[in-house]
């Protein structure tokens, strides 16, 4: 029986990709884990890996089609001995209705045939025939353990397993079929129409810039924070002197192991230890409900040509200067290359956001959801200050913290933002 392989939502925020290049052609033998083509996704170039085994019947989507939808069919895998004809025409070879929407509603256009998720916000990861023999089974998918690559559900899993009751697979059905009413709710306001635009501008030379996924994911997601989110700022002066001795005190002791912090290594941990210090802000807004962590994983803001990237440092408050710094550069490098994988820039509870290399004085920046909060650091400026009643000269660095008011009252981002200054002004405590 014809399998359809279907375009696979490779990250949460993924709602439609570029078939950038396959890597088989029909008529090829291949078996699970098999990488069967590259797909751009909104923040990265990723390998997409069988999960049964057969021939490739017929390709349906060419290599270089952009704004391919989650779970559009874009190849059919025929079984040992089943001829290649037997796979449907291109034209056939549409995905289900329910299938084919994006879910405007959630992060992840919903699987037709897939059941609720394992936890709130997470997703079953299942090989199309596996989802099918599920619904003809009535069986939970959420239920199943997978024994294919990465934990994936396959054939043979759920053959293995009992049938769900019958009250989880009527659940299974309706969450199916509310999908496309989601995908039909109006999408927000966000300014005049195109044609509106062009008809302004229609007397003065441009060129029109195509929006590539990334860009259109940024603008859909800090739209609707800035909407959404109730934000308010706090601002703070840091000197900086005393961490800038610190700091060079350090890269000397460090030079023989090819160590060079940088400010900004030491504004991610003084920002991880003030999350431990001031608990009830290490937290994140989860719709009814605040989750607070017990660890500090801290996502970190790193421009790249068209877009940017948040990489997150997981536990950097258990972390030396020295892991974090060669973690970041790490995930820095990787980020610009567009070589990170999902699970390294999506999670985190606080992040960072610093323009002071560029000689940004201060700003103000917007909250990526569900953090509720996020650093707008500035560069560090020599002003005078006055110590014991005497002008003197300092380096001083502005930052603002953007607060969620849902998740943080005034008082409480107060602390967070002091117990940064803290950190930072006294960096040998950061040490201890």
């Amino acid at each position: 029986m014809a399998i359809e392989i279907l375009m696979p939502a490779l990250s949460p925020t993924m709602e439609e990709g570029t078939l950038a290049k396959w890597l088989v052609k029909e008529g090829d033998v291949v078996k699970s884990g098999q990488i069967l083509a590259e797909i751009e996704t909104d923040k990265a170039t990723m390998e997409f890996e069988a999960v049964d085994e057969g021939t490739i019947g017929r390709i349906l989507i060419a290599e270089g089609t952009a704004g391919v939808k989650v779970n559009t069919a874009i190849a059919v895998l025929v079984e040992d001995g089943e001829a290649a004809d037997a796979a449907p025409a291109p034209a056939k070879a549409a995905a289900p209705v329910a299938a084919a929407a994006p879910v405007a509603a959630a992060p992840v256009a919903a699987p037709a045939a897939a059941a609720a998720p394992k936890a709130a916000g997470a997703r079953v990861f299942a090989s199309p025939l596996a989802r099918r023999i599920a619904a003809e089974k009535g069986l939970d998918l959420a239920s199943v353990q997978g024994s294919g690559p990465h934990g994936r559900i396959v054939r043979a899993d759920v053959e293995a397993a009992k049938a769900a009751p019958k009250a989880a697979a009527s659940a299974v059905v309706a969450a199916a079929a509310a999908a496309p009413v989601a995908a039909a709710a109006p999408a927000m306001a966000s300014g005049p129409s195109t044609d509106v635009v062009l008809k302004t501008y229609a007397d003065r030379p441009f060129t029109e810039v195509k929006l590539d996924g990334m860009r259109k994911t940024i603008a859909a997601r800090l739209t609707e924070a800035k909407q959404t989110v109730p934000h308010f700022y706090l601002r703070r002066d840091i000197e900086l002197d005393a961490l800038m001795a610190f700091r060079a005190e350090l890269n000397a002791k460090l030079e023989g192991r090819g160590v060079k912090l940088s400010v900004n290594d030491l504004v991610i941990k003084a920002c991880a230890l003030a999350l431990q210090q001031v608990p009830g802000a290490n937290a994140v807004w989860a719709g009814d409900r605040v989750l607070q962590f017990k660890k500090s994983d801290v996502a970190v803001a790193v421009a790249i040509e068209g877009g940017l990237f948040t990489p997150v440092l997981r536990d950097a408050e258990a972390k030396s200067l020295s892991a974090l710094s060669a973690e970041m550069k790490d995930l820095a490098k990787r980020a610009r290359d567009r070589k990170l994988a999902p699970a390294e820039y999506q999670g985190g509870s606080f992040a960072i956001s610093n323009l002071g290399m560029f000689g940004i004085d201060n700003f103000d920046a917007i909250i990526n959801p569900p953090h509720a909060a996020i650093l707008a650091v500035g560069a560090g400026v020599q002003k005078a200050i006055v110590k014991n009643g005497v002008v003197v000269v300092g380096t001083v660095m502005s930052v603002t913290l953007s607060v969620d008011h849902r998740v943080i009252d005034g008082a409480l981002g107060a602390q967070l933002v002091n117990a940064i200054k803290d950190n930072l002004e006294n960096p040998l405590a950061m040490l201890a």
